[in-house]
């Protein structure tokens, strides 16, 4: 198993046991008796005893080994269970069918945290898709508007996949659409989202985060690019000097230095140009040759498609993914919003 999820891991279960072993120390006993109810204190250090099994089994590296095939455990499986010791072709039918159900009910969760249908924003016209690599991810994006009208457009990609990263992804939804509606600038957003995580010892990881706010009077859009994936503008106008203009990181990613800075910049756009956000699973997907589908190879499918509806933007370009990948499965989660100005 890859040594940074063994870390991940380790770090978790450690933060769980010390969480357990303070709550025993400091509760007074009438509170435990209402929390534990016809348990006892007991129950808790058996809890504590697996935790320390697990703990013991990182240090070793052989947390998550399957004791049949001795192959790794999915990684899915164990950051839902971490006792996991079987992989799950070797799982009975009655166990496999319960993990299934489970899964698709987080599935099913995940899907209803993203937006359901695109908005209706004057001057813009927009589509979007988004899929996991695995059964759920960490890739986000969402459409919230600004305390003064503004419309917000974000895209956030959280480090790593699977359970975990989704779980992460489920606290910056909850943030972003707290903060976005009582505030007027994208870089105040993230310079309070990075301040709530950054010594959150929950928050295990960081995240890459682009929001902009669009003007429809002015076909303006004010942004703050915190280690994003630079978003592209192809502009429609040739008598601009850069046919795509790429939205650059104005900002380290959230969560990633301890004193951060996130600038804002405003861009001017006209009509029929067409922005493109992402995730680095779409840029950084792999062939059989193991090259990269690279930011550049994404401007000229883009470029070759501006012409036609919105909805077959994003379609084209998936399947310019799909048939680059060569049936080689996408190692990360993906996303996509096209809008074009109107």
């Amino acid at each position: 198993m890859e040594a940074l999820i063994l870390e991940r891991m380790r770090k978790g279960l450690l933060h769980k046991r010390n969480r357990l072993t303070e709550w025993l120390r400091a509760t007074p006993l009438d509170k435990k008796e209402v929390l534990l109810g016809p348990s006892t204190e007991q129950s808790v250090l058996c809890c504590l005893d697996v935790i320390d099994d697990a703990i013991s089994k990182a240090d070793s590296k052989t947390l998550g080994k399957c004791e049949i095939s001795h192959e790794d455990v999915e990684t899915e499986l164990l950051e839902v269970d971490y006792t996991a010791c079987v992989c799950v072709e070797h799982l009975s039918k009655e166990e496999r069918r319960y993990l299934e159900s489970e899964l698709e009910l987080a599935q099913d969760v995940q899907k209803m945290l993203l937006p359901q249908e695109v908005p209706n924003i004057p001057g813009l016209e927009i589509a979007a898709f988004s899929r996991p690599a695995q059964i759920v991810g960490g890739d986000y994006f969402d459409f919230i508007d600004f305390s003064n009208g503004l419309h917000g457009l974000a895209i956030a990609d959280v480090a790593g996949h699977g359970v975990s990263a989704s779980l992460h992804m489920a606290s910056i939804q909850a943030l972003l659409r707290t903060l976005v509606p009582i505030n007027k600038s994208p870089a105040e957003v993230m310079r309070q989202v990075h301040k709530l995580f950054i010594h959150n010892i929950r928050f295990e990881t960081f995240v890459t985060f682009f929001i902009g706010a669009f003007d429809s009077s002015t076909k303006t859009l004010t942004f703050s690019n915190a280690g994003h994936q630079p978003p592209l503008v192809l502009h429609k106008n040739k008598s601009k000097k850069e046919p795509v203009e790429m939205l650059r990181p104005t900002g380290a990613a959230i969560g990633l230095v301890e004193e951060a800075e996130f600038a804002e910049q405003t861009i001017e756009l006209q009509e029929e140009d067409l922005l493109v956000l992402y995730t680095d699973g779409v840029t950084e997907a792999v062939n059989l040759q193991n090259q990269e589908f690279g930011r550049e190879r994404l401007a000229t499918l883009s470029r070759q498609v501006n012409s036609i509806p919105v909805k077959e933007v994003v379609q084209e370009i998936r399947q310019g993914l799909e048939e680059f990948s060569e049936g080689k499965p996408l190692a990360d989660d993906t996303t996509i919003v096209v809008c074009r100005i109107r």
